[in-house]
């Protein structure tokens, strides 16, 4: 790891240093507890019955017999959910209606996609309950499926809602579509920016649906009280939404309902939306008995939200020199059985790296029979950038330029507008990054030359990501041994108990071990977004930066009474030290900590944020690869990410994210697809067969950290969990294409792929 800072590096105590996470021993030795560990007395088994069609009309269903089955305690339908009034659910980082949310959780009139849930039953074993799955008859008519972008936009092609007209502009077409939505971002004027374009780089990119790949699959545990209190148990990167959509889903009062998250394998944006906790609430609430529902990883794969499937045109030009002049791109995303893609963050990222005079973007949001699309890290931004960023390569190719030379040249700077005509308001470190790439040992170390059947290629790429900042809460008692109880409303994926714990630590002047974080429900804490768009060490960081300052501005007050002065006499509070204004009048945090009670109780402070403005994340990946021309094997022999990350609270955590980002990004560019056959059938649904890269696949990922301060926080934060995932998908897409001379465009470059382009 290698860290770059600025010139007005700050020296802090805590932040910046490594220690380690609060809750990594319960992890570690098993006693930390995910969403399947929770069993309360008399809990029931929940299951889900499952569309075998992709598109069919739901004529009838028929549920007497399975509710007969001795040990079954309830059954439900989507008659069980009341139809919800008009709305937008916040799913997380995205948002979806209430009408379509319903009808994804549990299918009405239609099914539309496998895998759609259609009905669920609650018994007392999971045996009896399968058993139950098979006695529900259903009457389906089956329906044309559509399964590709291509034909979801044909005129004639059928329609997955009757009712959908497409948002066009901002005005509402006037007959039923697939297209959901489409978008535009004008900067400057295209067509005169490749009036005087020298050379043009025109190409068609495609990307498969692929899934975030957590290791923990949904589940959830509800128990509807007979006092009509109903609390969750779930594995969730949203409970505060969760409770929100529970409550409307249901149509019962936020008040009646707790959301408490576990503990969380993984969720990458995947854990966002609803799906097993509104039927295990009905179910509850049937059976008067808690109900636990655990999803199997076949289930996750065909029934809960990958990331989109994309088609994206791309039409780039540039003077001889170099000089970038206009851009021009389509992008169209499915998005699942119902609206709601990512495509216009993909349009917003698709260029944010350059200085380009003249861009235009469309972007489409397609329905087809899929499931329901979910964020998945960075969302829309990887396959915009795979498309932009290969652009970009081939350009440099034919301007025989060197790449990094040529993303030097074109870089935004603060000033650049981006093509929604937001501009940089504050320092970004794209060029730092390109610079540290440019200079490092990797760069300048050769290729090995070709070998038998083996080719080396070496390819880089940027990416982008603009962040979230929302909102956060927390609170936090002052303990008379001088600790400090945090409680914050974050689920904790990426070590965020230890980041929010050090930026409390550090705004105190106490060691890190004297503050003890906890993730509290719903019901104990204020109301927190969502741990996605990057924004948890970032806003939650100025959540504990506000909370510090008002338990310092309590600890002098408490000083004050103790030393009986008056308003007038200036207290200071430097480094957790309460400094008095008398010779030698001091109180350390913890002295003070144990008179508490002598001046009042407890201390407890508290703060709640909403920041409008975000830390902007630019990323540069550089890798090296082997491709065997004979079976199309791609070895990744070196791999090297740079990133802008303001200030580095935990390095190795930084490091973490930043690695983890690449090796999904590498699956991604490399093997990972959702594979349907003619009926819309998933039929790879099984990890075994939908192929994520492990350990094995890939070497030391090293990484370099640039910190260009955030200047308006407090700590000079920027998010660091999305950006790293951006770059891989171009980064080896180019590489391969400088070993072999082939311009990939549609991934992922499998084997078979390979071995095809070479032997058409």
């Amino acid at each position: 790891m290698v860290t770059t800072t600025s010139p007005e590096q700050t020296t802090y105590r805590v932040i910046g240093t490594r220690p380690l996470r609060p809750d990594g021993v319960d992890k570690v030795t098993g006693r930390a507890l995910y969403g399947a560990d929770i069993t309360l007395p008399g809990t029931l088994v929940g299951k889900v019955l499952r569309s075998p069609y992709a598109h069919a009309r739901i004529r009838r269903i028929d549920t007497t017999t399975a509710a007969d089955l001795p040990g079954v305690r309830a059954v439900m339908t989507a008659a069980d959910l009341p139809e919800p009034t008009t709305g937008m659910a916040d799913v997380g980082e995205a948002s979806a209606s209430f009408h379509d949310l319903t009808r994804n959780v549990m299918a009405r009139e239609k099914v539309l996609y496998y895998g759609h849930a259609v009905a669920a039953v609650a018994a007392e074993s999971a045996a009896i309950a399968e058993q139950a799955l098979q006695l529900i008859q259903v009457e389906y008519e089956p329906l044309p499926p559509v399964l590709s972008l291509r034909a979801a936009l044909q005129p004639d092609a059928p329609l997955l809602h009757e009712d959908l007209r497409t948002n066009e502009l901002g005005q509402l077409s006037d007959r039923p579509s697939n297209i959901a939505a489409h978008a535009r971002f004008v900067k400057g004027d295209p067509a005169a920016g490749f009036a005087e374009a020298e050379v043009v780089v025109e190409r068609t990119y495609t990307t498969t649906m692929v899934h975030q790949g957590y290791i923990e699959p949904h589940a959830t545990t509800a128990f509807w009280n007979a006092d009509g209190q109903l609390t969750v148990w779930t594995t969730t990167q949203a409970p505060f939404a969760i409770r929100d959509n529970l409550a409307t889903l249901l149509g019962v009062p936020v008040a009646r309902i707790r959301v408490v998250p576990t503990e969380i394998g993984g969720g990458f944006g995947g854990k966002l939306s609803p799906y097993l906790e509104p039927l295990a609430a009905v179910l509850s609430r049937k059976s008067g008995a808690p109900v636990r529902m655990v999803m199997t990883r076949a289930e996750e794969l065909q029934a809960t939200g990958p990331t989109s499937g994309t088609e994206i045109q791309v039409k780039l030009g540039a003077r001889r020199d170099g000089t970038i002049v206009a851009a021009e791109a389509s992008l169209f995303y499915e998005a699942g059985a119902f609206p709601g893609s990512s495509v216009r963050f993909g349009a917003l990222c698709m260029f944010a790296p350059y200085d380009i005079p003249h861009i235009r973007l469309d972007a489409y949001d397609v329905v087809v029979n899929k499931p329901k699309v979910a964020a998945y890290r960075a969302p829309g931004s990887p396959a915009a950038m795979f498309a932009g960023e290969s652009a970009i390569d081939e350009l440099a190719e034919r301007l025989g330029m060197d790449p990094i030379l040529l993303r030097l040249k074109n870089s935004a700077r603060v000033g650049t507008r981006m093509a929604n005509g937001i501009p940089f308001t504050q320092p970004v470190g794209n060029i730092k990054l390109l610079e540290a790439l440019r200079d490092s040992e990797h760069y300048r170390s050769p290729l090995p030359a070709p070998t038998g059947t083996l080719r080396y290629g070496r390819g880089l790429a940027m990416g982008f990501w603009p962040n979230a900042p929302l909102k956060s809460s927390c609170f936090a008692t002052v303990n008379p041994d001088g600790s400090v109880t945090l409680v914050e409303g974050n689920p904790d994926i990426g070590g965020t108990r230890a980041s929010l714990a050090m930026q409390l630590a550090e705004t105190l002047g106490i060691p890190y071990e004297k503050v003890k974080p906890q993730v509290a429900d719903t019901d104990s804490v204020g109301y927190n977004d969502a741990t996605g768009g990057s924004r948890t060490t970032f806003t939650g960081g100025i959540a504990v930066y506000e909370l510090g300052q008002d338990l310092k501005r309590q600890l002098v007050e408490r000083a004050r009474l103790l030393w009986q002065l008056g308003p007038e006499a200036e207290i200071r509070y430097e480094q957790g030290v309460i400094i008095g204004p008398a010779e030698g009048q001091r109180l350390t945090f913890e002295e003070l900590a144990a008179q508490l009670f002598k001046t009042g109780g407890p201390v407890v402070g508290r703060a709640s944020v909403s920041p409008r403005h975000v830390g902007f994340a630019f990323s540069c990946h550089l890798v090296d690869l082997a491709v065997d021309c004979e079976t199309g094997k791609v070895t990744i022999l070196r791999y090297t990410a740079a990133q802008d990350v303001g200030r580095a609270v935990h390095p190795a955590y930084v490091e973490g994210q930043i690695q983890g980002g690449v090796a999904q990004g590498v699956g991604w560019a490399l093997n990972e697809e959702y594979v349907y056959d003619e009926q819309g059938r998933l039929l790879n649904d099984t990890l075994l067969d939908y192929r994520m890269p492990t350990a094995l696949d890939l070497p030391q990922i090293e990484t370099i950290l640039i910190e260009e301060p955030h200047p308006l926080h407090p700590f000079g934060v920027r998010g660091v969990g999305e950006a790293p995932i951006v770059p891989p998908l171009a980064a080896v897409a180019n590489a391969i294409s400088h070993a072999l001379g082939v311009r990939f465009t549609d991934l992922p470059i499998s084997p078979r792929r390979i071995v095809e382009a070479l032997y058409p």
